[in-house]
């Protein structure tokens, strides 16, 4: 007959639930189950906190009430982060983050818009024959995206 193994904590661990522990120590934080460790990650990394976090909660071994309540979370972060381990798992905490890039301002539309400023347009005239905003050039041109013509200085004697 199987013997039923209590879950027996060593002295210094914060409980999560009867079960589920953690520990802080020397920098890292170790995840117990029982006395077993299931997982452990440096303090400050954020991003694996996040991810067992989100899969104790998406598994099933504490809800995300008892992990606001052990590490004082917002309960929408938690929320938040268990929607990203179902939608994309670990890797998802782990993946550089999206950033928008250039959207208006192609290579197709900068070429043009040097052409039209190496021929004397202005700004604003040449942002509005590419249709798109004259302070999007305008940064552009602060960028170094694209270059305005220095206006030859006439020097009088």
């Amino acid at each position: 007959m199987p013997q039923l193994q209590l879950p027996i904590f060593s002295t210094g661990v914060t409980h999560i639930t009867s079960e589920l522990a953690f520990e802080k120590r020397d920098g890292d934080v170790t995840y117990f189950y029982g006395t077993l460790p299931v997982f452990t990650h440096e303090e400050k990394d954020i991003q694996s906190f996040r991810m067992i976090t989100s899969q104790f909660c998406t598994r099933g071994s504490v809800k995300q009430r008892e992990v606001v309540e052990a590490f004082g979370v917002p309960l929408t972060t938690v929320k938040r982060h268990c929607a990203l381990y179902r939608a994309k798992g670990p890797a998802g905490f782990y993946a550089p983050r999206a950033h928008r890039g250039a959207a208006v301002l192609t290579t197709e539309v900068l070429q043009e818009a040097q052409k039209l400023l190496d021929d004397d347009i202005e700004i604003g005239d040449v942002a509005q024959r590419l249709r798109v905003k004259s302070n999007t050039l305008a940064k552009a041109v602060r960028a170094g995206r694209v270059h305005k013509r220095e206006k030859k200085s006439s020097k009088k004697s």
